[in-house]
This record gives structure tokens, sequence and C-alpha cells, in this order.
């Protein structure tokens, strides 16, 4: 049985596993995410170098461009465009597959979770920000620069604020520090604890961001019309609170019958759905070379 290695780096920590066939994790590990390329580069061939396995897949937080193998990830390395691809080649002598964070999420939840087996799915990725995994007709939509998916960047209010131009309007307004700042809370883990314990400040901070949430979904819905969207990320822990006023809300946005035939569902995988993405990477490549 074929293993990969799987490396997930986030803007907070890195993970990393080996991961067979069957999508069994072994011997995983979190390290503190590095914070230059350089030190990326040494987690990654520290992790790799004793483990007698040849490919590897890898996703990042932020773009990967396929075509010229650089990526931008600014809670990483800063703000420009870096060489991973090729700093990757020139240190480690394996096959490495690439790809964005959220392309590596719909990816798991196509091989293991609540999609699998589906040709047509949107998984959203909702926390600090908002990021969107897109599968089209069984094919992973990148975008020509390798953008598409930013979703939190739809715009949904006609108003302009400030910090629109920092993070976007939909994340500005649907994403973990919203939720908190909605509230007046100091994160969205304390909204959604109010919210349980019968806080109506915080469950009109909830219904709120319900609102936004299901707006953008209903727009995701309109355009490609998937079979599934899935809904993950550290504000996905507040699911008892938001899956269901999510879905009652998209139907009065989305286009009406692909609202009526998408499902709209919690990730199944939680937060291994980025190391199982990155192995279904790897996975696809060896197939490929076989």
């Amino acid at each position: 049985m074929n293993s990969v290695i799987a490396i997930d780096l986030g803007g907070t920590k890195t993970a990393m596993a080996v991961v067979d066939e069957g999508g069994y994790l072994h011997h995983k590990q979190k390290v503190p995410a590095a914070r230059t390329l350089e030190g990326t580069i040494d987690q990654v061939a520290a992790y790799t170098s004793d483990a007698g396995i040849t490919h590897v897949g890898l996703i990042v937080p932020g773009i990967y461009h396929p075509r010229n193998g650089t990526a931008w990830a600014p809670n990483l390395w800063g703000h420009d465009y870096v060489p991973l691809r090729d700093a990757l080649q020139n240190r480690l002598s394996l096959r490495t597959a690439i790809a964005s964070d959220r392309t590596g999420y719909v990816l798991g939840e196509q091989w293991l979770g609540v999609a699998r087996g589906l040709s047509d799915v949107v998984f959203v990725a909702i926390g600090t920000g908002i990021g969107v995994g897109i599968l089209a007709g069984g094919r992973i939509v990148e975008g020509a620069h390798g953008i598409a998916g930013s979703a939190g960047w739809m715009a949904i209010e006609s108003a302009w604020k400030p910090e629109y131009g920092e993070t976007g309007c939909w994340e500005s307004e649907a994403a973990g520090p919203a939720l908190a700042h909605r509230a007046g809370m100091p994160s969205a883990e304390t909204v959604a604890a109010a919210a349980r314990a019968g806080d109506e400040h915080a469950l009109t901070a909830i219904a709120g961001t319900a609102e936004y949430l299901a707006k953008g979904i209903a727009n995701l819905i309109s355009v490609f019309d998937p079979e599934l969207v899935v809904l993950g990320g550290g504000l996905m822990q507040a699911a008892d609170l938001l899956l269901e006023p999510v879905r009652a809300a998209v139907p009065r946005w989305a286009q009406p019958v692909a609202a009526q035939l998408a499902r709209i569902e919690k990730t199944r995988l939680g937060e291994d759905a980025g190391l199982l993405g990155a192995a279904r990477l790897a996975l696809l490549q060896t197939y490929r070379q076989d």
C-alpha cells in the first residue's frame, strides 16, 4: 500500500503526517509555523528525512500559482510571492504536489468526507478569514493565477467600509472576528458560549453572522450549482448555532432551483481535512506516474 507525506501549512501551526491509501494518519505532528520560507523548508526536511517516502503533498494558507510554483502566504512569509516549488525541489529529493489550503480541504472532503464521490462541491472554510475550495465537474477550479476561491473578497454590501480593502467584504462581515466584533466580545468562541447560555446579545450576533454567511453561500450556489456546500474552519465549532440559520436563509438569496438542490453540511473531517487533502494531492501524483 502506498503511503505519502502530508503537510498542512497553517497560519499558526504546521501539521504533518504519513498517510496511507486508506486515509489513515500515522506519526501526526504539529509544530509552530515558521515565519520564513527557509524555516518552513527546514521543518519539512526534518520531518521527511527519515521517512523513506518519495511523494509529498503540501497545502499553503494563501495563493499557490501552479504555473510558476510561487506562493503568496502573508500570514507566513509576508506579502511577496515566494518561489515555494523551487525551494522545495532544491532542498528535497522528493516529488512534491502543492496547492492552496482551500483546494486541499475540498479534495480531502471529496476523498473521505461528507462529499465522498461527488463531482461538484464547494468547501467554505470559515475561521479568522474565509476561503473556498471549488470542485466543478470533478476538476479543481484554481483560476488563471491560482486565486480562484478567494471568496472572502466577495462584495455583499453596497456601502464601502475601509476594512473591506484589507480583508474583503464577505470576510469582514462573516468570519470569526466579525462575529466577535458584532457581539462586542473577545472571540467567536466567547460569543458561542454566551449564545448557548441564552445571552440575547450573543444570539443576535449569531443571527447577524448567519445571515451574512448565507448571502455569500447563496452567491456560490448560484454561480457554481454544486451538489454540496461543505462548511469547515474554526467557526464551525459553533455549527450547532449557525448551520440551521444558514440553511434557512440561503434560499432567500440563491437561484431557487440551485438552492433547492444543493445540500449544506458541516465538514466530516474537521481539522484533518487539510492533511487528507494534501495526502490526496500526493497520491493522485503517484497514480499518474505509475
